[in-house]
């Protein structure tokens, strides 16, 4: 009696057991019972029920893509900011090497006279070759007949004037040049000149060249560098692009050549 006198509540909680299962024993033994006293939610329990929820998932999740876009815009800004950064850095180192410095005097290939001051207030895309080239001249300038394309196709981009200068005098007459440029884009212009007019222009963009020795058939390869240089509305050289880059590359390049633009002679 004195027990249930002071638990009153543990007495009550005993009729809320439920038999869960009943395990038999082979041979008639006694059957054993489990119980499980079901739990009742308190005060406490009831209490935090009762109280007001937090944000909902939606919420939740329109809040998260708010912060990550902020973020993620941040980001961008600071990427491009770097870049336009390394890319004047690249302006300014380039310029520094005085690469295309002077003027130069050659025959287009409708034999009048081009000078470098004729190109300016144009993008320019030049690239240094010889006709007789078997492989890499024709990919070279295919590719960069692929940029200038490229940009003739997108509205409000400035023309580029494709250029290709011969560091075979010898051969690359203007005829032949006329003959060569013909396969590859309309406004591709080819260039020659004097062994002295070819060698001043090679130097002044620091294009090495030099011709192998004649076979029986007085044919022979011209060993050059490879490069096609950019020049800009200024007829300042502003960058270039070995081998190596793909046309989508040096598209790339070239349109943001053109959005940082700043005319250094006006």
């Amino acid at each position: 009696m004195l027990l249930l006198a002071r638990a009153p509540k543990a007495w009550h909680r005993l009729f809320q057991l439920k038999p869960l299962a009943f395990l038999g024993s082979p041979g008639g033994k006694a059957q054993h019972v489990r119980y499980q006293l079901f739990s009742m939610p308190g005060p406490a329990e009831t209490g935090r029920q009762s109280q007001p929820q937090g944000p909902g998932l939606r919420t939740r999740l329109l809040v998260t893509a708010l912060i990550g876009a902020g973020l993620g815009g941040a980001w961008l800004a600071v990427r491009a900011e770097k870049e336009r950064w390394q890319q004047q850095q690249r302006i300014e180192a380039l310029r520094q090497a005085a690469v295309g410095q002077g003027d130069f005097s050659l025959l287009d290939h409708w034999g009048q006279v081009r000078c470098k001051a004729d190109f300016r207030g144009q993008w320019v895309l030049l690239y240094f070759g010889f006709t007789h080239c078997p492989d890499i001249c024709p990919d070279e300038l295919e590719k960069l007949v692929q940029v200038v394309q490229q940009l003739e196709s997108e509205p409000g981009l400035p023309p580029v004037q494709p250029l290709f200068i011969t560091v075979d005098p010898e051969r690359d007459t203007v005829a032949a040049m006329a003959r060569y440029v013909q396969d590859f884009h309309p406004r591709l212009l080819g260039l020659t000149g004097s062994a002295e007019q070819i060698a001043q222009v090679s130097r002044s963009y620091r294009v090495y060249y030099s011709a192998g020795p004649k076979d029986e058939d007085l044919d022979y390869i011209v060993d050059h560098s490879i490069a096609i240089y950019l020049l800009s509305p200024d007829g300042l050289f502003t960058d270039y692009y070995s081998r190596a880059r793909s046309a989508e590359q040096i598209t790339d390049s070239v349109r943001r050549h053109m959005a940082a633009f700043h005319s250094v002679l006006r």
